[in-house]
């Protein structure tokens, strides 16, 4: 692959500093919590895959219609010649854009597993011989570095992933988006939008029992990554609508009084009945609010799109020039 190449800012060791730190602050602060990063070793991919084709969870179906439908307009309101994803994994999503994007010369993926970025610049290096993709090996909740590249820039960020982010930590990302960009250069975002309780908790609680699945293999990550002694079993999956934050909050619940050991953390962890380990907040947008977030971190929202029951939204927002 000529055109193909990779910049790591991760070491091999990051992931098991950073989960280390994690499960011993979120564990033993109370209430205890979890980040949802966690989730996606190769078993809990394979989970969210299959919650992505639920007849509950919509949000992946209405991204992928918007996406779909609205390519052509989002390149040309954005005339992006390099185009920036962040969590790119399989570069499943931006494959509709690229293909409307005649004059895209450049595709920088950043996503934390070199071998998803890999096998995606393979194929897209397959399908567009003109492309050259630059790929980061990075964490995007931390400031990026991009490489050089020929403007105007899109940065992509899809999956309604701002939600998992409190507000203090989206107006950080958010800023730390704009610091990446040029006057002109855009943010296309995908958010969920805030809709009725009884759907929203549906898309989170299924009835197959997938997602309870994938939230407790957050716990297996943990057994297995640091010789934890977590029983699944000793757990139920909760999801409960947040009305006051407008996001849903998934939960575990300890059915009874637990004694956990993590063994690589030198670390007893105890759990009475029914206390819980909070492991995802997802927020869900309403347009006005968002337009303000963005404001205040130096983007103009310019362009709205929504699937046609308006569940979901894809954004554009323009980076102004700065001030001073």
């Amino acid at each position: 692959m000529n055109d193909f190449q990779l910049t790591r800012t991760l070491d091999e060791h990051s992931a098991d500093t950073a989960l280390r730190a994690d499960v011993r602050d979120g564990l033993t602060r109370s209430p205890k919590e979890l980040p949802p990063k966690w989730f996606y070793d190769a078993r809990g991919s394979e989970l969210f895959e299959e919650i992505t084709r639920l007849p509950e969870y919509y949000p992946t179906r209405a991204e992928r219609e918007i996406l779909l439908g609205r390519a052509r307009e989002i390149a040309a309101a954005s005339g992006a010649r390099t185009l920036v994803e962040l969590g790119s994994g399989s570069s499943e999503k931006t494959r509709h854009l690229i293909e409307a994007m005649p004059a895209l010369e450049t595709y920088i993926p950043v996503d934390v597993s070199e071998s998803a970025l890999r096998g995606a610049a393979q194929t897209l290096l397959a399908e567009h011989p003109g492309l050259r993709v630059h790929a980061l090996l990075a964490d995007f909740t931390q400031p990026l570095r991009l490489p050089e590249s020929a403007g105007p820039r899109l940065v992509v960020f899809l999956g309604g992933t701002v939600g998992n982010l409190r507000p203090p930590e989206r107006a950080a990302f958010l800023a730390s988006v704009r610091a990446m960009l040029s006057p002109g250069d855009a943010l296309l975002m995908g958010t969920d939008l805030v809709k009725d309780e009884a759907v929203l908790v549906a898309a989170y609680d299924d009835s197959q029992g997938v997602t309870a699945e994938f939230n407790k293999n957050v716990l297996a990550v943990i057994d297995r990554e640091l010789g934890a002694d977590f029983h699944t079993a000793d757990f139920e999956h909760v999801a409960v609508w947040n009305r006051e934050q407008e996001w849903i909050e998934m939960r575990l619940r300890a059915r009874s009084e637990v004694l956990v050991k993590i063994r690589a953390l030198d670390l007893v962890v105890p759990f009475e009945e029914g206390e819980e380990i909070l492991t995802e907040i997802s927020a869900k947008f309403r347009q006005e609010g968002l337009r303000r977030e963005l404001a205040a971190a130096g983007l103009e929202l310019t362009q709205w799109w929504t699937d046609a029951e308006d569940r979901f939204a894809v954004s554009l927002s323009v980076a102004g020039a700065r001030e001073g």
